[in-house]
């Protein structure tokens, strides 16, 4: 009963840490760190060797979050290898995974079995030992973090062969990394327990190597069947991580069973298992999209307890002693990875470019890497914790390292589509309109009244421009940089694509990498495309809805849908930047507006704040205000507008 109690204990107070661990490892993201960092430095701090808010006891009950988390970045690795994807480029990324997979390993493997008299666990171990251990550090070298990758392709919106390749090389080389530890790990284990390596033990590894096949096949089906249900996505994921879950229950309880009956263990490799799972899912059934969204949704839950354990779990102590041997290894992995890039590389036939590039993208590491070394901690519990002090020390740096690296090369490659500054206001308020059309001009002359200055730009030549003197009308070539760059669209406040889907897309595209508009507003014309002109940030308008909203508005609001339609005679909406330098750090209690002006809200770097009186307005802010016109005319000078 007591120790029941220990371990509910230890299981809230670590809660307890977490939840404020995933809060103060944001912050480290703001000088451009990765999550992970912050996590494992949280776990650091709050662990045995400083404030000691996980005990060293505490963690010595918590090894059910390494195995839930094993489990699920088996299942999310191998869920990223979804083979119609990558045909295209199949040839480079199966040289490149081939060369990255066995140069980095031989290598990296040689250069930690000539530096083993350095590594203070190394040191008393025979060769053959030497060897063993040299083979987990550099299989564990090998693995990439396809998270982190595919954030910084996301953050780039980067496309492209070189970016198709480093996800397909990192997705596809990480599966390969989990079948070579499963390998690396028999032979060790039978090495330190001075097995002989004979037919009898292969005839063992072939066993369990079967064994898990059979049992991932079986787990996959599980899911299916899972996924197939209707119940809700939370209780899918709990069912699924369970499941995971449950092969490492499995898997001690055949080891230890096995080990009784016959004096040695024979077991099923869990790893192995959940990847041919996930793999099962990914390609073979209709689940793909289902399953990637439950395991997108159950990352945060899963890598916050796990990379905090992890940190507390370092020995620090020992941290200090290897700092730099781990250096030492860094720059051999980084090394080894420069070779593998180029051989692979030269044997696909890339450009003397990509060749050169070719080892960026894979420098990173994260949750695979972490999960393997913790796999030794665990089998090996005499030197494993120094073993994974070291790789965890390697890590950190690569997660500082490699993704500026990464993003480096995606511009190097001038594969990057990142979004382009936006240009200062430059005192009069310009919008362009693209598309003739009685709506576009209705929308032009609506704006001239309230004081913008408009253009309508339009690809038709045979307008008679008489009967619209009043509207400036800009006859286009085409949809071009150059066209948008003529029409000084930098200058503009708003620009408003009123043309087909495809030619509305080609514009926003070139206004969101080359001119940096923080007003784009789109109509729609198929609500097939919205997430394509959503992913660029702009204001989408679909007709199909505006109406049935704009009428709800009227049901349940008759008094705001009017004043924000403007058809509350003299009363208009507006909204204003914070410019004036002696409006800046002010309380909103204390600005001093006309008694009909009212601050709807506040946008502060593209999000909505919850504003109050006591909110300080800072430099940039947009304040949306409704009043009167000739208020709403004052209050604009007064904030620098």
């Amino acid at each position: 009963m007591n120790q029941n109690l220990t371990v509910l204990a230890a299981i809230i107070g670590f809660g307890v840490v977490a939840m404020s661990a995933a809060q103060i490892a944001g912050y480290f993201r703001k000088i451009k760190l990765p999550l992970i960092t912050g996590l494992l430095i949280t776990g650091i701090l709050t662990g045995p060797f400083i404030l000691n808010l996980i005990s060293t006891s505490s963690i010595s009950h918590l090894g059910f979050i390494n195995d839930f988390a094993l489990a699920y970045i088996a299942f999310a690795a191998s869920a990223e290898l979804y083979l119609r994807e990558m045909r295209s480029r199949i040839n480079s990324i199966k040289w490149m995974t081939i060369s990255q997979l066995v140069v980095t390993f031989l290598l990296s493997g040689a250069a930690v079995f000539l530096l083993s008299g350095f590594i203070p666990f190394m040191q008393d171990f025979s060769i053959t030992l030497r060897l063993a251990a040299s083979s987990l550090f550099a299989v564990i070298f090998v693995a990439r973090s396809p998270a982190s990758a595919i954030a910084v392709v996301n953050e780039m919106r980067a496309k492209g062969p070189f970016v198709q390749t480093a996800i397909g090389v990192t997705v596809l080389k990480d599966v390969f990394v989990i079948l070579l530890f499963s390998f690396c790990l028999e032979v060790s284990i039978a090495l330190f327990e001075n097995t002989q390596l004979s037919l009898g033990f292969a005839g063992i590894l072939l066993l369990e190597l079967v064994a898990s096949v059979v049992t991932g096949f079986l787990l996959g089906g599980f899911l299916m069947k899972v996924l197939q249900t209707n119940w809700k996505q939370i209780y899918k994921a709990w069912i699924i991580l369970t499941g995971g879950y449950l092969m490492y229950v499995l898997h001690h309880w055949l080891d230890d069973y096995t080990f009784g009956l016959f004096q040695h263990s024979i077991s099923i490799e869990p790893l192995l298992v959940c990847i041919i799972a996930s793999f099962w899912v990914t390609n073979y059934s209709k689940y793909r999209a289902e399953f990637l969204r439950i395991l997108d949704r159950s990352g945060k839950y899963i890598y916050v307890p796990f990379f905090l354990l992890a940190g507390a779990s370092l020995q620090l102590n020992l941290l200090l002693g290897v700092a730099g041997i781990a250096f030492l290894l860094f720059v051999v992995r980084l090394i080894s990875l420069m070779i593998g890039g180029y051989i692979g590389g030269a044997l696909s036939g890339d450009s003397p470019l990509f060749k050169r590039l070719a080892w960026m993208p894979y420098v990173t590491q994260a949750g695979v890497g972490l999960g393997l070394a913790t796999i030794v901690t665990n089998t090996f519990p005499v030197w494993g914790v120094q073993f994974s002090t070291i790789v965890i020390a390697v890590i950190v740096v690569n997660q500082i390292v490699g993704p500026p690296l990464f993003k480096w090369a995606i511009n190097k490659v001038k594969e990057g589509h990142t979004r382009a500054d936006t240009p200062a206001f430059d005192g009069i308020k310009d919008a362009i309109i693209f598309g003739f059309e009685p709506q576009s001009v209705a929308l032009a002359r609506q704006l001239m009244e309230s004081g913008w200055e408009v253009k309508l730009a339009t690809l038709k030549h045979d307008i008679n421009k008489d009967e619209y003197d009043d509207i400036d009308i800009q006859h286009i070539p085409d949809l071009s940089l150059e066209t948008l760059n003529k029409l000084d669209t930098k200058l503009s406040e708003a620009v408003v694509l009123m043309l087909t889907d495809d030619e509305n897309l080609i514009l926003c595209n070139l206004i969101y990498e080359h001119i940096g508009t923080s007003d784009v507003v789109v109509r729609l014309n198929n609500r097939y495309n919205f997430n394509k002109f959503h992913d660029l940030g702009a204001l989408i308008v679909d007709p199909s809805t505006a109406i049935v909203s704009l009428l709800d508005h009227f049901v349940r609001s008759p008094q705001a849908a009017s004043l924000l339609l403007g058809m509350e005679g003299d009363q208009d909406t507006i909204d204003i930047q914070v410019l004036n330098t002696d409006i800046q750090g002010l309380l909103i209690r204390n600005l001093r507006l006309p008694a009909d002006v009212i601050i709807l809200s506040v946008k502060r770097r593209g999000n909505l704040i919850i504003s109050h009186g006591y909110t300080r307005l800072r430099a940039g802010d947009t304040l949306t205000m409704v009043g009167s016109k000739k208020s709403l005319a004052e209050v604009s000078l007064k904030f620098g507008y």
